[in-house]
């Protein structure tokens, strides 16, 4: 029998899963590494770091399935988008790779903009310029630290510098090639206009490919590092959440996802290049060859929870790590013990600026409401509702655009909670199914893999034969009537505070100078 390999290269960590014929999960294995802030907005990370966890990863996965790399037949690749790796012409990286999260590049995407032609920008690329996307991380480096950029000579986004050191091949995919600010959505290609009135050369970018083609091979160096076989194929793979949609069967219209991970995304599947005429959500490449979707992005859901653990709750972690169990199932059953709404406190889940509706770097987290009568408890379950609110910011846009939304699949670390489902359910209004896989952008690639090597002939056939709904929750009808007041004002509020939030980075800035 053989097996396909899939890699998420995550924010967290690295994450192998390891597939048979049939879509059965044999092995998976996790390396984490550390996130660097090295000042307020900035977020880095060593792509070292990716690469020393993807080989221990390997080896995990394989050694916990009792496989050996010649079974092998097939290998994706997925990871946090946006990133940008800078290597010089020993393809050595010449400084820490600036994250998806990381805000500093407001005055590069104003002047991407500006010099293009917000017009063009939009023609070309189906979505205006963020300070999360790759293209303004370039400008920042040519701009801030020259000396760094007259090293340059390739641009690589995290997963495609694994796939560097596994094959000896510059190579993305159109997924991921999506979210740089730098492709043609449309036409599904670098942009030549783009490249041209920003003065970058095209040989910066590496050769992109639809999802499923195989775009090399792991070589005989990899190999021995990892225990893989040298030749094995590498396909294109995916951006986390084109990765991540394949892998929750999000391949055909009406079928939508709404992920918690560090991220919140809601997802859904496009014949054509539509667009949101305000530019709140974003339009890419699917991993499906010759489609597209459309996505609203939340920078901090599951980010929010993680921050909130790591901060208020460390009697949580303390009793998980002498019982063996998860601090958020005591998170969580603290949150079950507070009513809907929890008794008039909100929370604003802009803990790293935010994208979708409002594509602001200098938005934070908000606690509103809080007052002597709220408790740790209270805050767990504000953050899980101020999460689902924002996730239902980015439905209520999709649905606006015409988009089909026959069901949703709740996926990512929320979707584990009966509670957090529920609590989307109630406030967007929608049923959640789960589904029998929750691995995620890994098991899509996988499944991509299998695609690219012949086990299946196209990735609906794929995910056909490996996904099936096991699972729904239905709103509760009077939760989601008290819900919308909240909604409401949840809304109101970001008005609200938007200019706080200008003055307070304002102030910040001034500080450090």
């Amino acid at each position: 029998m053989g097996y396909s390999l899939g890699f998420d290269v995550g924010t967290t960590g690295t994450k192998a899963l390891l597939i048979d014929e049939v879509g059965q999960i044999v092995a998976r294995a996790l390396v984490e590494y550390p996130l660097s802030t090295p000042r307020p907005n900035w977020a880095e990370q060593d792509p070292r770091q990716w690469w020393a966890a993807t080989v221990e990863a390997i080896r995990m996965v394989l050694s916990n399935a009792g496989v050996s790399g010649e079974e092998v037949e097939g290998i994706g690749l997925s990871g946090q988008m946006h990133g940008s790796v800078f290597l010089d012409e020993a393809d050595e990286v010449i400084r820490p790779a600036i994250l998806w999260c990381d805000q500093r590049t407001a005055a590069q995407c104003e002047w991407i903009t500006e010099t293009v032609g917000e017009a063009d920008i939009v023609k070309e690329t189906c979505n205006p310029v963020l300070t999360g996307f790759t293209a303004p991380k370039i400008i920042w480096l040519r701009q801030e630290e020259p000396d760094n950029y007259a090293r340059l000579r390739k641009v690589l986004l995290p997963k495609d510098y694994i796939r560097l050191r596994l094959t000896g091949e510059y190579a993305s995919e159109v997924s991921d090639a999506s979210g740089t600010s730098l492709f043609n959505v449309p036409q599904r290609r670098w942009s030549e206009l783009i490249l041209n009135r920003i003065d970058l050369p095209l040989e910066l970018l590496p050769k992109v490919y639809e999802s499923p083609e195989v775009t090399g091979t792991i070589t005989p160096q990899a190999a021995e590092l990892t225990g893989l076989k040298a030749g094995t194929p590498v396909v294109g793979g995916g951006g986390d959440q084109a990765a991540g949609a394949v892998g929750n069967g999000i391949v055909a219209t009406g079928v939508v996802s709404s992920t918690v991970g560090t991220s919140g995304v809601v997802f859904a599947y496009l014949d054509e290049p539509l667009m949101d005429e305000e530019l709140r959500t974003h339009t890419f490449c699917h991993a499906v060859p010759g489609k597209w979707h459309v996505m609203g992005v939340m920078l901090s859901a599951g980010g929010s929870f993680r921050w909130l653990r790591d901060t208020l709750c460390a009697d949580e972690q303390a009793v998980a790590v002498s019982t063996g169990r998860d601090p958020y199932e005591y998170m969580t059953a603290a949150a079950r013990t507070v009513p809907p709404g929890s008794e008039g406190l909100l929370f604003l889940p802009y803990l790293t600026g935010e994208r979708t509706p409002y594509p602001n770097p200098n938005a934070t987290g908000v606690f509103f409401g809080l007052t002597l009568r709220h408790t740790k408890a209270h805050i767990i379950r504000a953050v899980m509702e101020g999460v689902a609110f924002g996730l239902r910011d980015s439905l209520e846009i999709i649905k606006q655009m015409g988009a089909d939304m026959t069901e949703v699949r709740a996926s990512g670390g929320g979707a584990r909670s009966q509670l957090w489902r529920q609590i989307q359910a109630d406030i967007t209004g929608q049923p959640h199914c789960t589904i029998n896989v929750d691995e995620g952008p890994a098991f899509g690639v996988a499944l991509l893999a299998g695609v690219g090597v012949g086990t299946y002939n196209t990735v609906a056939e794929a995910c056909q034969a490996t996904i099936r709904v096991v699972d729904e929750v239905a709103p509760d009808a009077r939760c989601q009537q008290l819900y919308e007041g909240y909604y409401e004002l949840y809304q109101h509020l970001y008005g609200q505070l938007e200019g706080s939030f200008d003055v307070r980075q304002q102030l910040i800035e001034q500080s450090l100078s």
